[in-house]
């Protein structure tokens, strides 16, 4: 019997594979574990309504955007993501609130057996654990974020009311594939038999896809971005004035989302689709309360790490954006935001292919490259040593903490700290702050 939530935990991470800790070698190819762990559970997934969010940018804030909305129009909303930042149980919340710590010490010591049985990774676990708590909890409808891809997550075991896929770009290509054909056909996998499916953003290259897959199945089939613009984007203090236009007749609505990163554009256009779609399936969600869950995302879910402001003086700003398109994003809100110097901490995992990042960082600021407290963390000199191949300057720090402190140090009013380049430095930064 593990008697404290700091030794379940402790349990879970040292006994079972983790993506975020192993890499590649953690990922189960298929959803076997979870479907044997599901029907141990009495198949916990088919005993709520679910809504099940892919893509390679902008699943999480879609995700907790959905959860808000459903939220504010009085659903009781359940919402699974990952990873984590700072504490485990944000991967599990009901109406925004995190799962409390005992119902995470019954679960382990429950099936403690059925775990060492199985010997699922560290995703499959908190999959179906996630999925008995919903059940128990009797939520009415759960946001489920895929962890990775789609077609083989351990996530793809639920039957949703809709899918929606966010964005397609290049990551992950050592799983998922060398060729966004091949990442798009992962994604895809999620489309069930008669399930309608949004997707956020089209592209040309991999509509395609898309579209063969939903005909495959049945499934009723929208582009967000064909059918809404955003015509005009304004930053207001911890989030967005945006004018949002129906492309058929030029209707035009203007809404305020609470998460400030210029990304968010894209999101709220397949997040305002997918809304439709609900409710032209029966689920009521007035105007008001649309709003409402937009404006109040971050308070309703406790999002945390999208273009997120941490302080003042000094001002810091932390964004998890690591990928190819996550970096050219973030450096869009960079090339929008005012000030003097700017100092960057940066890091980035071993296996991230930093070749596709570091040529979009800006020559003129000045660097803190950092290790996390990961095993999987590259070096914080050998991410030195690459980036002064594409002339950024900058002192290599063996800590996350020490790279802060630096830039603290440095820092004069009127400067921006900016963290990011991976979700476990961002972590590290925000337990500073917690």
């Amino acid at each position: 019997m593990i008697k404290t939530y700091d030794a379940v935990i402790e349990y879970l991470f040292a006994r079972l594979p983790m993506f975020t800790r192993d890499g590649a070698s953690a990922i189960k190819k298929d959803t076997d574990n979870t479907l044997r762990l599901c029907q141990e559970l009495d198949n916990p997934q088919t005993k709520f309504k679910s809504i099940h969010i892919a893509g390679t940018n902008g699943k999480g804030s879609t995700s907790h955007m959905l959860a808000s909305i459903l939220a504010a129009a009085g659903y009781k909303t359940g919402l699974y993501t990952s990873p984590h930042l700072v504490d485990f149980r944000e991967r599990i919340r009901i109406n925004g609130e995190m799962i409390p710590q005992e119902n995470v010490i019954d679960f382990v010591n429950g099936h403690r057996e059925l775990i060492e049985s199985i010997q699922p990774s560290f995703f499959e676990v908190t999959v179906a654990l996630a999925f008995d708590y919903f059940a128990r909890e009797q939520v009415d409808v759960a946001i489920i974020e895929v962890g990775l891809g789609g077609r083989l997550d351990s996530t793809n075991v639920i039957q949703p009311e809709l899918c929606v896929i966010t964005n397609i770009g290049m990551d992950h290509t050592d799983l998922l594939g060398n060729t966004l054909a091949e990442i798009a056909g992962e994604k895809a996998g999620i489309i069930k038999k008669n399930v309608p499916v949004v997707l956020s953003e089209r592209d040309e290259t991999i509509a395609h896809i898309f579209e063969r897959k939903a005909l495959e199945m049945g499934a009723p089939l929208r582009f967000a971005s064909t059918e809404l613009a955003v015509s005009t984007c304004e930053r207001q203090g911890e989030g967005l004035v945006l004018g949002v236009c129906r492309q058929v007749d030029g209707q035009e609505i203007e809404l305020y989302v609470g998460l400030a990163g210029g990304y968010q554009q894209k999101n709220v256009l397949g997040v305002l689709t997918a809304t439709d779609e609900l409710r032209k399936r029966g689920w009521d969600i007035t105007d008001q309360q649309l709003r409402d869950g937009l404006a109040l995302v971050a308070h309703n879910t406790g999002l945390q790490g999208r273009w997120q402001t941490l302080s003042r003086e000094p001002w810091i700003i932390c964004d998890t954006g690591h990928n190819e398109d996550g970096i050219r994003e973030v450096m869009d809100n960079i090339r929008s935001t005012a000030y003097q110097d700017l100092h960057i901490i940066i890091g980035a995992m071993r296996d991230k292919d930093v070749s596709h990042m570091l040529p979009q960082l800006p020559k003129d600021a000045v660097y803190y490259f950092c290790r996390p407290d990961m095993p999987r963390a590259m070096p914080a000199e050998e991410l030195l040593l690459q980036a002064t191949s594409y002339g950024l300057q900058g002192t290599a720090f063996s800590t996350v903490r020490d790279a802060l402190a630096a830039a603290k140090a440095n820092y004069r009013t009127g400067d921006l700290i900016f963290v990011g380049g991976s979700n476990f430095v961002v972590a590290e930064v925000l337990k500073s702050y917690a």
